[in-house]
């Protein structure tokens, strides 16, 4: 009898450009499908609500296709670790392969179970496949990590183009092994009261397909104005692609030889694609960040701020939260977020900047709601994300660059499509006043059903005072 191999997919859940599952068809074995919802290995940053629902939904498609070949997904709880080297041994396996993972936590049970498999004596192989360069690729000569993201990605151009994408093996011939497995039902994955994850039905499809009609969306039109078009939130301008590329319902290099493509095709040059492809280098700068610096996601990389006088606010913090600050921009991005599990870019880096500057909440409580709330949520990219907005991590926005939310709404949502579609009380507040409302004249208000207080807040902090008090506690650091 022929030993299968276990295939033990992780941040993966596809089944094109898969370097782990081609290797394992290569040798010609049955494949045993594996994953493993490890919420202790994790510790403190298991899985947020938010992506656990969108990871309900990719393994069920991830599942479909794997019985579509005869085969079946298995599903466990518990340390992946110990639960795939058991996994292994009950199928008579002859070898287990994985993608590799970069965070801390995931790199101690890759190690753990090497060892293991190796007690066992069961081959174990990891490989690439959620990043085009590993982080241990693209350093500066004496292999120190770049801390600054332009040489970054200088270097990351200038390694060998990555190579093409693998599509799906012809010959796959997955097992349905005879032992048992959870379900997505008893994994608990989705919410269930209330239902929260309504809206997220209704803009998402995690699945592989489901990344595929995405990129095909955005590359038949939308990439070639992303330039301009990406800092617009009430604009279809951006890719939306994060949740797929963070669970791996699509693969980086997929996304970035489909975009090169497309520009060769349609005669417009690696440059003309650059705009877009730059924010998957970004996403490699943020995990080579925290491959290196294992703490990222905890403490801040520059360590002034370890003296920063943060306030602690409950009631401002959940306003926040609530999209309930008086702030409309900052109140509509947070309700995106609430009601679909994603945010846009550049609201993202509003929101940051008012909860870190304007209400002086420390950046890891944004980071915490970002993680629970976020189908995209990303370790790394998350982390990185707050640390730049917070002024205290590498190559971040220096920490007296404040944004001030009214101008950037003025520039960025100038007719209030956005504001108007998520913070429908405003919505018949005219573009002049939609993004600052308490300075509206009074009759206009009225006659637009706005009732400051009461039907939408005041704002719960004045911004130049903020914004003055958010400097001279910078001031205080910097000088000891």
């Amino acid at each position: 009898m022929v030993r299968p191999i276990l295939l033990w997919f992780t941040r993966d859940l596809r089944l094109a450009d898969h370097p782990a599952l081609h290797a394992a068809a290569r040798e010609d074995r049955p494949i045993v499908a594996l994953f493993v919802l490890d919420d202790v290995s994790a510790g403190s940053w298991m899985r947020g609500a938010a992506s656990r629902w969108f990871l309900a939904g990719a393994l069920d498609a991830l599942g479909s296709e794997i019985a579509a070949r005869g085969g079946r997904l298995l599903l466990r709880r518990g340390v992946a670790d110990v639960v795939v080297a058991d996994v292994a041994h009950a199928v008579g396996a002859e070898a287990v392969h994985w993608t590799r993972g970069y965070d801390l936590a995931s790199r101690a049970v890759e190690t753990r179970l090497a060892e293991r498999l190796a007690e066992l004596g069961i081959r174990a192989r990891s490989f690439p496949g959620s990043l085009i360069h590993e982080p241990r690729e693209v350093t500066q000569r004496g292999g120190e990590p770049y801390r600054v993201y332009t040489p970054f990605s200088r270097a990351w151009l200038e390694r060998d183009a990555p190579d093409r994408p693998l599509p799906v093996p012809e010959r796959l011939a997955f097992l349905d092994p005879t032992i048992p497995s959870e379900t997505i039902e008893s994994l608990a994955l989705r919410p269930t009261k209330p239902d929260w994850a309504a809206g997220m039905r209704a803009v998402w499809e995690p699945s592989e397909r489901g990344a595929e009609a995405l990129l095909d969306r955005f590359l038949n039109g939308p990439i070639w104005s992303y330039a301009r078009a990406r800092d617009f939130p009430g604009r279809t301008g951006v890719s939306r692609l994060s949740p797929h590329l963070a669970i791996g319902t699509i693969s980086p290099r997929r996304t970035y030889w489909a975009a090169r493509a497309r520009a060769e095709v349609e005669g417009r040059g690696f440059q003309a694609a650059w705009p877009f492809l730059r924010q998957l280098v970004w996403r490699e700068f943020a995990w080579s960040n925290l491959f290196h610096f294992p703490d990222l996601p905890d403490e801040p990389l520059r360590a002034e701020f370890a003296r920063f006088p943060w306030v602690e606010d409950a009631v401002a913090l959940r306003a926040w939260q609530k999209g309930r600050t008086g702030y409309p921009i900052v109140d509509a991005g947070m309700r995106e977020l609430w009601a679909t599990g994603w945010m846009h870019n550049r609201v993202r880096m509003i929101v940051g900047s008012f909860l870190t500057k304007d209400l002086r909440i420390p950046w890891q409580e944004g980071e915490r709601w970002f993680w629970d709330t976020l189908v995209d949520a990303d370790l790394a990219n998350n982390a990185m994300g707050w640390q730049w907005v917070a002024g205290c991590g590498i190559d971040a926005a220096p920490y007296f660059r404040i944004f001030n939310p009214v101008l950037q709404a003025k520039k960025f949502d100038p007719d209030g499509a956005y504001v108007r579609r998520w913070v429908p009380e405003l919505a018949n507040l005219p573009n002049e006043w939609i993004h600052e409302p308490w300075a509206a004249p009074p009759l206009l208000l009225e006659e637009a059903g706005v009732r400051l207080g009461a039907t939408y807040p005041r704002p719960i902090v004045d911004h130049d005072r903020a914004r003055k008090a958010a400097l001279a506690a910078f001031e205080a650091i910097r000088g000891g």
